[in-house]
């Protein structure tokens, strides 16, 4: 307890879903993907633990009604990685579409501040508040990929949000 207060430290890693910014890797793979045939990224070899809305919102809610989870810090994540370019590549099969994947030196971060790779330890919020993530990478793509094509409108496509 800090102040009298019950507070948990929660590490949701690499949210996604519906109305996320094409400053995101995702949506702008997704409207890349849907406005032509080649998708330009910076580097593709970064691995990130990828997780959808629902999934990392119930774990917020696990942990603020759980007392065990008081003065613990709780990682949310899918215990699975995947690369940029392998995620490119299977949100192009989820679409049917055939892309060239290409890293484009304009989208490269900055030396020093990419973070090559993120995997969470979800092992203490299984333990502590029964949480898993239950919506796979694949079906979380399949309902983001729906929701963007359903509002194209709203994305600026071919411009590169920083």
């Amino acid at each position: 307890l800090s102040f009298g207060l019950p507070v948990a430290i929660v590490r949701p890693f690499n949210t996604f879903g519906p109305r996320q910014s094409t400053r995101a890797v995702i949506p702008t793979i997704i409207t890349q993907c849907l406005a032509g045939q080649v998708v330009r990224l910076g580097a593709l070899h970064p691995t990130r633990d990828l997780n959808y809305v629902g999934d990392i919102v119930r774990g917020f809610v696990c942990a603020a009604t759980s007392d065990a989870a008081v003065g613990r810090t709780v990682n949310l994540g899918s215990g699975r990685e995947i690369s940029i370019g392998d995620l490119a590549a299977t949100i192009a099969r989820l679409l049917g579409r055939e892309v060239v994947i290409e890293s484009d030196d304009d989208r490269i971060r900055p030396k020093g501040s990419e973070v090559d790779r993120l995997l969470a330890d979800a092992s203490v919020a299984r333990l502590l508040l029964g949480w898993e993530s239950q919506v796979t990478l694949e079906r979380g793509l399949e309902m983001t990929i729906e929701w963007i094509g359903a509002h194209r409108d709203v994305f600026r496509t071919g411009q590169y949000a920083v």
